[in-house]
């Protein structure tokens, strides 16, 4: 994205919906999720009737947990890559290529349907296997060592970009301000940073739902969103020094982690075995961010029905299989079916060949990351800040400062929900 829409002004506004936007709406999904402990739809019902107000607002969440499933459509296949490279590094496939021969290399993966639905069913496999199980003690034990060894990597990456000679060029390219795309990166920056922070979709709100009453959520939620913007700060600052070294194409969109990255351990001391590392660090973080879409709608199933876990777990990660085989299809098969076409001022719906408009995971993307995020970030921020009631409120943030307090309520009631109704705004005048 920071390719696409014009670099250091993508960043800026990135970090500003992070700010003023992301934060509030996390807080809201927290203390929504603590104060009911519930799944995200019982958890706004319930909540929504103690304070006098409409059951319907369940249904705020009940499209949030939606949302969650069709990202998981397609994040597992793209977390099924990883797995793919973890072999491809341990054979040693990279070792001494050209960057044009690792982009070849990537083609290839995404042109073969078959090796795509077999990585995308293993790792939604694995994805329902921890839920139907509930084995999550496990994995979050795992996390604790995996996510700072990740840190490590990008850190020991970035000390790689200091040596290619173009690392100022990557500084450039991410800070440098370029208003030209401004507008058009408003609507993808805040999508960006729902979908950075997990928010909009109630898996927030589940971790709330577990998180114990004498933690302070406000202290943990800026902590959570500091260190996400800096790792997200960091990953840039890593990956676009050895894209330009390489001469590669910034703006080349999801696969480029998957160039530059192979190129880069390919052509270092030890790098085959830092690249399987890396990416076998990067399928367990994908693993943990999957559970966490996966597992609301499965709480909410498993409280309103008496289908057991395991069976509503097995269909659900089925569904998400079957939907995410249109993203596997859109890098080979499917490449020529085009949605949205605008041919020459005519509008179309759908066009097998059209020069313009979204395959079927670009729509996927679109409507989840930049409209149904956003949308579900404002109905959570608005319910914590009005229909929750200030007391209710103020007993889950135990914040200690007045001024601070009503700082925070300020920014959930006015600035998060009017930020993003003027960001839509925009868009729809551009």
């Amino acid at each position: 994205m920071v390719g696409v829409y014009g670099g250091g002004a993508f960043v800026l506004v990135f970090l500003a919906c992070i700010a003023l936007i992301g934060v509030p709406v996390m807080l809201a999904e927290t203390l929504i999720g603590r104060r009911a402990r519930q799944s995200p739809a019982n958890a706004l019902k319930v909540l929504a009737l103690e304070a006098g107000h409409s059951a319907k607002w369940s249904w705020g969440a009940f499209a949030g947990m939606i949302t969650a499933l069709l990202i998981l459509s397609f994040y597992s296949v793209v977390g099924g890559w990883s797995l793919d490279y973890i072999i491809d590094m341990g054979r040693g496939d990279f070792q001494g290529v050209t960057a044009d021969q690792v982009g070849a290399y990537f083609g290839g993966v995404i042109a073969d349907p078959w090796r795509l639905t077999l990585w995308h069913t293993l790792f939604m496999l694995l994805s329902a296997f921890v839920i139907a199980k509930g084995v999550v003690a496990g994995l979050e034990r795992s996390l604790r060592i995996m996510m700072p060894l990740l840190f490590v990597m990008l850190v020991i990456l970035l000390g790689y970009s200091l040596t290619t000679g173009h690392f100022m060029e990557g500084v450039h390219f991410m800070f440098d301000f370029n208003p030209d795309k401004l507008l058009d990166g408003l609507l993808p920056a805040m999508g960006h940073a729902f979908f950075s922070l997990s928010v909009g979709v109630g898996s927030i709100m589940i971790y709330g739902a577990y998180m114990p009453k004498h933690s302070s959520i406000s202290g943990t939620i800026v902590g959570v969103a500091l260190l996400d913007t800096f790792v997200s700060l960091l990953a840039g600052l890593a990956l676009f020094p050895i894209v330009f070294a390489a001469g590669l194409n910034p703006s080349e969109g999801p696969g480029l982690m998957f160039v530059s990255l192979p190129f880069a351990f390919g052509n270092v001391a030890f790098g085959q075995l830092m690249g399987v590392v890396f990416f076998v660090l990067v399928a367990i973080a994908a693993w943990s961010s999957a559970i966490s879409l996966l597992e609301p709608m499965v709480a909410y199933l498993v409280e309103r029905t008496n289908i057991r876990r395991g069976w509503v777990t097995f269909w659900l990660a089925f569904s998400c299989w079957f939907v995410g085989l249109g993203t596997v299809f859109s890098f080979n098969i499917w490449k020529q079916a085009k949605f949205f076409v605008n041919d020459g001022g005519a509008f179309h719906l759908y066009q097998w060949g059209a020069q313009n408009g979204l395959d079927f995971f670009g729509v996927i993307d679109f409507f989840t990351s930049r409209i149904m995020l956003p949308l579900g970030g404002l109905c959570f921020v608005v319910f914590a800040g009005w229909v929750m009631g200030r007391e209710a409120v103020r007993d889950e943030l135990s914040m200690r400062s007045p001024a601070l307090f009503a700082l925070t309520l300020f920014l959930m009631r006015y600035v998060a929900p009017i930020g993003i109704l003027v960001v839509f705004a925009a868009q729809l005048w551009k």
